[in-house]
């Protein structure tokens, strides 16, 4: 007990009287940095040596190729924590699953990864915070250090809310400004005697360099179609992933023409045409709004300095005059 007392009197005189707060908080971080390595730790897959196998597969021309045996592995390390890791709520699981698709983040442990990433980017702000509070020369409050350690803390936690959804924002605004271009092209492949498989690929590939997102779920399309899925289900799925008013339309569209039996070209006229003007429509409401947005800016550019010629003179006189 005499070495206890000992020991906390050193530990205020050395850090004062939130010593040991800093303490345990140093010993948390360093208990999970040490203990990190041990749980991340896995057996070896077997499935793994079958990639030295040398397993190939004979091409037309003669050549051969390795096999390759497995499309998305995924970081089976993070198995094993799914269940802390996922949420167990079924509806708030698929809610986050569809925002990280709608983002671009579509591998198997993507909400794994989004979790862990918000986990360990809270802690590292909760370390530099105890730090920032450490190293200050004065000796803040209770107050002030709960402040200083928590904000950094949730500020860690949530950017990659902020992250994912901005990067889903600008995701959406690229499908949604080449969705148009994409329906031209696909008419004229439809019109030209291909049919929609077809000019789905035809179509992924042409806009590849403008818009990439949008050829990324072209090319998804495409292949779904060709393994064999329902395209009711494929186009559905498209919608959904996209997360855009406009492609869940053309899907309703592509869905009723091959329902009702009607021609899929005369489809995608009609429907090319009213995104062109919706197109043309979304660039006017733009137009119209950039005299509202430049007004606010001129009121604060431009009349503060132009008050300050005409009445400063006659302000620094009246001063004057009021002075003698």
């Amino acid at each position: 007990m005499e070495q206890l007392r000992y020991g906390w009197e050193f530990i205020n005189a050395a850090l004062g009287p939130l010593g040991p707060f800093y303490m345990l908080a140093f010993l948390g971080i360093l208990m999970i940095l040490l203990s990190a390595p041990l749980a991340f730790k896995t057996k070896p897959d077997p499935l793994n040596k079958l990639k030295g196998s040398g397993v190939v597969m004979p091409k037309a021309d003669g050549k051969s190729a390795p096999v390759r045996l497995r499309y998305d592995g995924g970081n089976r390390q993070l198995e094993r924590f799914k269940p802390l890791l996922e949420p167990q709520n079924e509806k708030e699981f698929s809610a986050t699953r569809m925002k990280l698709t709608q983002a671009g983040y579509r591998s198997r442990n993507a909400v794994s990864n989004y979790h862990l990433l918000r986990f360990i980017l809270g802690v590292v702000a909760l370390a530099i915070g105890t730090l920032s509070v450490l190293v200050r020369s004065d000796e803040p409050g209770l107050s002030t250090v709960i402040l200083s350690v928590l904000i950094p803390g949730v500020i860690g936690y949530f950017a990659p809310d902020y992250w994912v959804e901005r990067r889903r924002q600008t995701r959406q605004e690229e499908i949604t400004n080449g969705f148009p271009d994409a329906l031209d092209l696909m008419l004229v492949c439809v019109e030209a005697g291909q049919s929609l498989d077809q000019s789905i690929l035809r179509v992924a590939k042409e806009i590849q360099k403008g818009y990439p997102a949008l050829a990324e779920e072209y090319e998804m399309v495409s292949n779904e179609m060709r393994a064999g899925k329902d395209r009711v289900t494929v186009l559905r799925d498209m919608g959904e992933r996209c997360g855009v008013s406009d492609i869940s339309a053309f899907v309703t569209v592509l869905i009723q023409s091959a329902t009702f039996g009607t021609s899929v070209a005369d489809a995608l006229r009609v429907y090319a045409s009213e995104m062109r003007d919706k197109r043309v429509m979304r660039a006017e409401e733009k137009a119209n709004k950039l005299p509202t947005k430049l007004t606010l800016g001129t009121m604060m550019f431009t009349v503060p300095p132009l008050l300050i010629i005409l009445i400063g003179p006659s302000v620094y006189g009246i001063a004057q005059t009021l002075g003698r």
